[in-house]
């Protein structure tokens, strides 16, 4: 096959990165509303861990499922299908809503049956609030499918959009659990909350399918359609069924890291007849610095690999095209979540207090999930960089080769979360550090094989994109420590809300706009691929 010149084709994916990357931060913004609400209205509590256990297990599904395996290996297949024959992608999209959906329907009548035949569920919050939340497994699922469908269509905005319906729902929920008291919401409310969470997936499975049938051609589908389609569902699941049984040990060990945190609220205090190292609240101070990092790595990092998923499953044909894409996708990247990584780890204390801090969210909360979101945050840029390079071995159908590389960090994590929550005084921040740990290795592992497959990633644009961006996250850091040097905020004659409210913007202004300056007198490109304007000069 001719080589297509490396210019056709090359303003794609930074168009849709931006796309979703304002929706995606009109959602997370509603998240970071909707954590406001969790942190003031319930706390850091045995309630709020009790919550984040039970969402452990549609999201290990969602991830499994709809993000992870049957996405990865969907996309690949209806992006060629689109091309040539859109009823068949069409009746191919409909083949895999309708079985994933009645896969999913049945395991979740299983494991409801499952739930209600344990005798201690009346008494076991963790166990009480999973039973309700398990239906929401099926429907983010759906949505997750059917909005990958939608990203090859070129319509980024529902999928990216539909976490607004989650934020909103949950908001409600709490609000309404918490409406006519004088205290948190406890254990004999939070159940309405659980409720809230399958509202909103009923919502967004409702919104992702109606636009997935306003976007699906008109007309029936020939008989050669339908069979173009069946194959091509079988060459989905053989690609995806290794895949799931790979990723379903990673997401154990994801599972794992949850229940180590969540042992004192499912099991109890105590471990083989010892003290557990955590307390009851661990769950809640994990989550709550979970959702802070993921604000970041949500609005830019996933932004991108989503939207250059579609254009290196088009490209993988052409190796130079697919090269120049995925090196623009890494220097984008870096260019993004360096700054972010250390950014988030140097106003810390500001952002948790703003986001969390009022009515049950003492001071004392505020210490605890900003030590461990130090721990997230150094790794921003890494959490960033893997969703780009893995979605780099889906595009080229060597979906296995990163799931090898991720269960092999499975013992890694696993190891480094034990030695260090029962070894060291980290506690639970210890969770976070094996995280980024792991994270961090991984990228290097992941770029390595990649290079090895496609020729060297890292060439001397790279090197000098990487180079230069971590100059200009120099100047903001200098920017904002001088700034933290001059002005005591603590001093303010302003309540702690004002005082951590001012000193984060004013940090994220003057940081934020030391990095936007350095980075455009020294030209460097990524800032307009950054703002949506395609690619420019090296």
């Amino acid at each position: 096959m001719a080589e297509a010149s490396p210019s056709v084709g090359r303003r794609g994916f930074e168009r849709h990165a931006l796309t979703v990357t304002l929706m995606t931060a009109a959602s997370r913004f509603g998240g970071l509303a909707r954590e406001a609400c969790f942190g003031r209205l319930i706390g850091v509590s045995d309630a709020a861990s009790a919550f984040g256990f039970a969402f452990l297990v549609p999201n290990l599904f969602r991830r499994l499922f709809g993000e992870g395996a049957l996405s990865a290996a969907l996309v690949p297949e209806q992006a060629k299908l689109e091309e040539r024959d859109p009823h068949a992608a069409s009746r191919l999209a409909a083949l895999m809503l309708a079985r994933v959906g009645l896969l999913l329907a049945a395991l979740t009548v299983v494991g409801e049956s499952i739930l209600l035949g344990i005798p201690a569920l009346r008494d076991d919050l963790g166990l009480r609030l999973l039973a309700i939340t398990l239906p929401y497994m099926p429907l983010v699922c759906i949505t997750a499918v059917a909005g990958a469908v939608l990203q090859v269509r070129g319509r980024f905005a529902p999928a990216s959009a539909a976490p607004i319906l989650l934020n909103l729902s949950l908001v409600i929920a709490v609000f309404i659990a918490w409406w006519g008291r004088d205290e948190p919401v406890d254990a004999s409310r939070i159940g309405i909350v659980g409720w809230g969470v399958v509202a909103a997936g009923v919502a967004q499975a409702t919104w992702t399918l109606w636009e997935l049938r306003r976007t699906s051609p008109g007309g029936r589908a020939s008989h050669a359609a339908d069979l173009e389609a069946r194959r091509g569902f079988r060459r989905v699941l053989t690609q995806a069924l290794p895949m799931i049984l790979g990723l379903g040990v990673l997401q154990v060990n994801t599972f794992l890291d949850g229940l180590i945190a969540s042992w004192p609220t499912v099991v109890g205090p105590t471990i083989m007849g010892r003290p557990y190292p955590l307390p009851d609240t661990a769950m809640a101070t994990l989550g709550y610095a979970q959702r802070l990092y993921e604000f970041p790595l949500g609005v830019f990092g996933i932004a991108v690999a989503t939207a250059i998923f579609p254009q290196l499953a088009r490209e993988h044909e052409h190796p130079t095209r697919f090269q120049d894409t995925l090196r623009r996708g890494l220097r984008l990247t870096m260019f993004i979540g360096l700054p972010a990584s250390l950014g988030i780890a140097l106003v810390r204390g500001p952002f948790v207090t703003v986001v969390y801090q009022g009515f049950a969210f003492d001071q004392s909360d505020v210490d605890r999930v900003a030590y461990v979101l130090l721990g997230y945050a150094v790794a921003i840029w890494s959490y960033s960089l893997n969703h780009v390079l893995i979605r780099g071995f889906y595009a080229r159908r060597e979906a296995m080769t990163p799931v090898r590389i991720a269960v092999a960090m499975v013992g890694l994590n696993l190891a480094l979360n034990l030695a260090l929550v029962f070894g060291t005084s980290l506690g639970v921040a210890g969770l976070a550090w094996s995280t980024a740990v792991c994270a961090i290795l991984q990228s290097l592992i992941l770029a390595r094989v990649l290079s090895a497959r496609v020729g060297r990633l890292a060439d001397r644009t790279v090197v000098r994109s990487v180079a230069g961006t971590a100059g200009c996250t120099l100047a903001m850091l200098l920017a904002v420590g001088t700034v933290k040097w001059l002005i005591p905020f603590e001093d303010l004659d302003a309540g702690v809300w004002i005082r951590a409210a001012i000193e984060l913007v004013a940090l994220a202004v003057i940081g934020g706009g030391t990095f936007v300056a350095i980075a455009r007198l020294a030209g460097m490109p990524e800032l307009g691929w950054a703002l949506g304007r395609g690619v420019g000069a090296d």
